[in-house]
Order: C-alpha cells, then structure tokens, then sequence
C-alpha cells in the first residue's frame, strides 16, 4: 500500500480527517481538483458571509442618522470587495494547505477517481496509487435547472468572482443560498427578484420563521415571485429575459441558479468500487460513515446528511475516532444549530411547532414579535422574532427559531441547552441579561 489513508476532497471535512489520521503517525494523501479550503472556504461560507457583512453598510448608514451621525457621501465599489474577499479566501486557503503539510499529509492537486476498492487514479498524471482506506469527502455542487435557456445562468460559484454587478437580478431558488444572495445583491444596490416553485422560502424552518423572512425581505425591496416556475431563458441585447410558465416575463441583466445542491458523486468510480448510492445519488453510509465498500468511508455533504461544514468536520472526528483509534465513535445529527444570513438573520436549533405536533400530538408553544431598541432612534422598521417550541409533558425546550440581527450568535448558546435537554422551567429560572434581545428567551411566559 502506498499510503494508510486517502482523502479524496480538500474540504473541511476531508482536511480535518487527514490532519488527525497524519499526526497519529499515519501515511496520508489528500487529492484536491481545484483549491485547498473545499465549498466553505472558496465558494461558501467565508466569501459569502464577507459579502453580507458588506451589503448591511448601506443600511447602516441610514441608521447612523439617528444617533447623531451625518455621512456626506459613500460610493461601493464593486471590484474593491469582490478582490478582497477573493485575497481572504487566499489567505485561508493557504493556511489550510500549511496544517495539511505541517501534520505531515501528501498533498496532490489533481481529480482523484476510484479504480477499485483499494485503488485511486489521478486523473492528470493517470498515476494509480493504493491505500488501505479511503474517505471520500468531494462535497457538493450546484444544481442546475433544466429548462430552456438555462445554459445562461450562474451558480453562487460564479457570483463571487463577477466582473461588475448588474443592475438587476433574478435568483431562482428559496433556500439557504437564495435567500443569501438575495440579501447581498439587493443591499449591494442590485434590483433583486427571487422566483421560487413553492408557495413558502426557506423549506424546513418553521412557518412561523418562513413567514417572517418572506415579509421582511419584500418590505425591504426583494420582490419575491412563489409559487414561481421559470419555463425559458433567453438572451437579449441588454441582458436577458426570463419567462415563466403563467405566461410573466421579466427583463433582467443576471439570472442565478441557487435551486440547490447536488453530492458531486459524478464519474468518482464509485461503482467500479462497490460503493452504493441512494436515489438522490448520495454515498450511502452507516452511523459510522461507512459505505457498502467495506474500506470506504464518506463524510460531509456527498453523503446527503447534514450540508453544513461543522457536520462536516465532526464527522470526519468520529471518523478518525474510529478508524484510527479503534473507538467507535457516532455523531449524532439532531439537535444541530443551523442559521440563514439573510435579512434578517434567522437560526434554528431542533424541532419546529409542525414536527413537534407530528412527533408529539401536541406542543407549547411561546413566542414575541418586537422592534429592537437599535432600531428606534434609526427609524429602521425592522423586526425580530423569538419562538421556543416545548414539550407538552415534561417542558422540555424542543426548539428555538430566532430572527433578528443576533439570531444566529444567540441560537449557538440556545442550542447547548437544547442539546442538554434543559426545561422551560430551566430557562426561566435563568436571570435574564438587559438590556439585549437575548433576554427575551427567558422572559417568555404567556403560553399561545
């Protein structure tokens, strides 16, 4: 064998398991087709909150006038953010590759494919090497539609990188992605229309959650077109027109796919090797991120678990835990905290109201609508939102749903005591911190 362990995918997770299994004093390769980071580091997380950070200046500087501040101008340049969040992701890239080298792992910049069940090609070189184990960690991709035209749009990997921002744009999608972008380019300036095929965004939060964004996105001028189904793009001599299936049409300098993400499974090999897949063409794997192969393992989003980098990388812990330290380790995939940077912010932790009635015939159910103080003296209307779903027997807090511009700092600490399984009584035998938003979670006692 050439080494103990191959990685296929320079992810979080895949570097996360190839650092433990190296410095444990085992022979590690890595294969990366593109850059060393993976999704979150290049294309995903890190870029994308840097650009929300910079579309909340413009409200900002309204804000400002209320508490005494008079900004005489401000111009964005679009190039300037776009060159700096591009020199960031460089910047981390590079330490990602520096771990890797200093814990000792092989790092090769090439497509790696499965010849068998021990056995990996390089697609460049076409050098075949064999290693006792192998994890995949390849990620995911864009998914793109299908209709007429839809060569023409971009996916978030290209909307990072763009040579100028247009004057409008429209976003196919309503998820996590969508709603993202939606933020970023309408505070940026950009006329933003969202077109989504279901009646409410954000599938999978809490209606109550869903709505609130919805409303907040629209009050603050993302036009949001759902239930929407795009039947044609074509181009035009200023841009493009998107025509959709009740016969509307929409003139548009920039349409962007966000319809999802797909497991990048795609000419992997993984059939020559005995890995199975599922319908949603995900890798298969037990508890313990093992595949029908039986030296083959999978973590992160190729799996179709949980498409975030923390599962990602705690996986890739319980992975190393063991494979490597014979210590069968599990991760436990409930009760994950989750967050939507978008305007507002929202973020989760556990059940919403609709799972906790469908699990336990019934729920209690708190929750406050508010305008924080920042806002007042900004004359800014917008709104938070607090949700605590408890079971109806025992008080334990189900779920937290928060919305407002800490939701998804305050949602972390939320879901600690969401994972212990602290009680509403718990909660509110907490002393509550003023003044903050925060403090709302501990102060709700009208049951609804």
């Amino acid at each position: 064998m050439d080494y103990d362990l191959f990685v296929i995918g320079a992810g979080s997770g895949g570097v996360r398991a190839a650092r433990l299994a190296a410095q444990s004093g085992a022979r590690v390769a890595i294969a990366e087709e593109y850059r060393v980071g993976g999704t979150c580091v290049v294309r995903g997380c890190i870029p994308k909150k840097l650009l929300v950070y910079a579309s909340e200046y413009g409200r900002a500087f309204q804000d400002a006038k209320g508490f005494g501040w008079t900004v005489d101008w401000a111009r964005f340049d679009w190039p300037v953010l776009r060159d700096n969040v591009e020199a960031e992701v460089t910047r981390l890239s590079g330490i990602y590759r520096q771990n890797l080298e200093k814990a000792g792992v092989h790092i090769i910049e090439d497509r790696a494919e499965l010849e068998g069940r021990d056995t990996v090609r390089l697609k460049g070189d076409l050098r075949a090497l064999k290693a006792e184990r192998i994890l995949i960690a390849a990620g995911g991709r864009p998914r793109m539609p299908a209709f007429k035209g839809a060569e023409h749009c971009i996916s978030s990997n290209e909307a990072f990188l763009l040579e100028r921002l247009p004057d409008r744009i429209v976003i196919l999608g309503g998820g996590y992605v969508a709603i993202e972008f939606a933020t970023i380019f309408s505070g940026l300036g950009v006329e933003t229309t969202l077109v989504y095929r279901g009646n409410r965004i954000l599938r999978g939060f809490d209606d109550e959650l869903r709505d609130f964004v919805d409303a907040e996105l629209r009050r603050t001028g993302v036009h949001i077109i759902a239930p929407g189904d795009v039947k044609e793009l074509a181009r035009t001599a200023n841009g493009y027109l998107v025509s959709l299936a009740d016969g509307a049409q929409i003139e548009t300098g920039l349409v962007m796919s966000a319809i999802g993400r797909d497991p990048n499974t795609s000419d992997l090999g993984l059939e020559a090797a005995g890995v199975a897949i599922s319908e949603t063409k995900a890798i298969m794997v037990d508890a313990y991120s093992r595949t029908s192969a039986p030296n083959i393992s999978a973590i992160g989003d190729i799996t179709g678990r949980l498409g975030l980098t923390p599962v990602a990388i705690r996986e890739a812990v319980a992975y190393f835990e063991t494979e490597f330290l014979k210590r069968p380790t599990a991760f436990d995939h409930s009760d994950v905290p989750t967050a939507v940077f978008g305007r507002p912010p929202i973020a989760a932790v556990g059940l919403t109201e609709a799972a906790a009635r469908q699990k336990y015939g019934e729920a209690d159910v708190y929750k406050t609508n508010f305008r924080p103080m920042k806002h007042i003296l900004a004359g800014n209307e917008e709104r938070a939102f607090m949700k605590l779903v408890v079971h109806p027997r025992d008080g334990r807090v189900l779920g937290v749903h928060l919305a407002g511009r800490d939701a998804p700092e305050i949602v972390q600490m939320a879901a600690v005591a969401v994972k212990a399984g602290l009680t509403k009584a718990q909660w509110d035998a907490t002393c509550a911190l003023h003044p903050t938003a925060a403090e709302e979670l501990v102060l709700l006692r009208q049951k609804t």
